[in-house]
């Protein structure tokens, strides 16, 4: 209704398709170069408010669009988000809801700059003073309240189970809100009167967010210092949170084990600082053979698991062959324990792949029915991929625990 009575109060000038489609291409470049981080923090997010950058456009839109550009705008960002960035994983009526609170909340910031008689754009002199200062901070304070109080509602209304605070979300998220409308507003000046020097603030917008949000991932994520890659429990958090996922999808997701072969060898070997260098290299083998979306965590040691979601079989045994040949390809440069530049070649990796619903419907069980494929593919000869069997009976009746955590009474592995 907002995008209908208010798409004749504004002509749509040429110089209004041009800034529109500036902002356009912006809005997905930022979130292609982007994606692999935003799809981890937003299924880190469930349950809770998910704020992310792309308000940078969309805020500038306000200052330049007139409603229906502004609504297109919107729509293009969050279905390249939801066809693309996400491959149709996320929840459809979650993304039409949120967009559709982004459209209220640029509606009523448009409606601020009415009411302070700004045209699109707004002239820089009628900015450039106090009255252009009260409608920016307005605008932008409507804007995000309008978002934030519908998403919250929905958020508090459909889990009466959980605490109202947890609805509320981290507050520190609602800082990026905040600079986003900032850089927002640089990108609308920047747009209109030195437009050749666009892409050299959309790579600052991807600096900053990459910058900022990357760190703040890593240390929520509980990452792990040699590798980078994240531990056990975050991997398990997120992984139950994509089984419940598919579960309102009626989608899959696989989950590969990993082991390499003979690590004690390298370690016996050369040393433990040789060692470290060996799991880095297949940390970032790992992570180059898989999507840019799928999660790698160190499981333990020498061991490592992969979370995959929406593949079918074919396609998770390709995955989990990449992973294979790439890491029985590589040749680390590294020192040995007398100093000694030396090349290790030869390494492999032994492989168990799970699939959710068709191995097990739980995480526990889809864990621990891998772990046994695992076990498996070693007994059978290293250096191989074995899928899980339900039909076999398992092989270590106990948890699938990563190698660092011995069951109690257990030397460590």
């Amino acid at each position: 209704m907002v995008v209908v009575v208010s798409a004749r109060l504004e002509p749509v000038t040429s110089a209004s398709w041009l800034w529109f489609g500036m902002l356009a291409v912006g809005s997905v470049v930022h979130l292609e170069a982007a994606r692999g981080i935003e799809r981890v923090r937003e299924i880190a997010a469930e349950g809770s408010p998910y704020a992310h950058m792309q308000s940078t456009w969309f805020f500038a839109g306000i200052l330049l669009l007139p409603p229906p550009l502004l609504a297109a705008l919107i729509a293009v960002s969050f279905a390249h988000e939801w066809y693309v960035v996400y491959r149709g994983r996320a929840i459809a009526f979650r993304k039409v809801f949120s967009a559709s609170t982004v459209v209220l909340g640029c509606a009523a910031a448009a409606a601020v700059f009415s009411a302070f008689s700004f045209g699109h754009p707004p002239e820089t002199a009628v900015l450039n003073s106090p009255r252009g200062l009260l409608g920016l901070v307005g605008a932008g304070f409507l804007y995000w309240l309008v978002n934030y109080a519908l998403v919250v509602g929905a958020i508090a209304a459909t889990s009466p189970d959980k605490p109202a605070r947890a609805a509320l979300g981290n507050p520190s998220d609602q800082l990026i809100i905040a600079g986003s409308m900032g850089l927002g507003s640089a990108v609308a000046f920047v747009v209109v009167h030195v437009p050749w020097s666009a892409p050299v603030l959309l790579v600052t917008v991807l600096a900053v967010h990459l910058g900022l949000l990357l760190p703040q991932l890593r240390v929520a994520s509980q990452t792990d210092s040699k590798t980078g890659l994240v531990d056990p429990t975050w991997w398990e958090t997120i992984a139950a949170r994509e089984l419940d996922r598919a579960r309102r999808l009626h989608s899959t997701v696989a989950v590969l084990m990993l082991d390499l072969d003979h690590f004690k060898h390298v370690n016996d070997r050369y040393g433990h600082l040789a060692g470290d260098r060996v799991l880095r290299e297949i940390s970032t083998a790992i992570r180059q053979s898989v999507r840019g979306y799928d999660l790698v965590g160190r499981w333990g040691g020498e061991e490592f698991a992969v979370l995959m979601p929406g593949l079918s079989a074919e396609d998770t045994e390709a995955a989990a062959e990449r992973i294979r040949a790439h890491i029985a390809s590589l040749s680390v440069t590294t020192r040995d324990r007398t100093n000694t530049e030396v090349h290790i070649t030869g390494l492999t990796v032994s492989i168990g792949a799970g699939r959710y619903p068709e191995h097990a419907t739980e995480l526990s069980p889809l864990l621990l029915i891998t772990d046994d494929a695992l076990l498996r593919a070693k007994e059978q000869g290293r250096n191989r991929i074995v899928t899980a069997n339900p039909a076999l009976p398992l092989q270590r009746q106990q948890s699938a625990l990563p190698s660092s955590q011995p069951l109690p009474g257990q030397p460590p592995v």
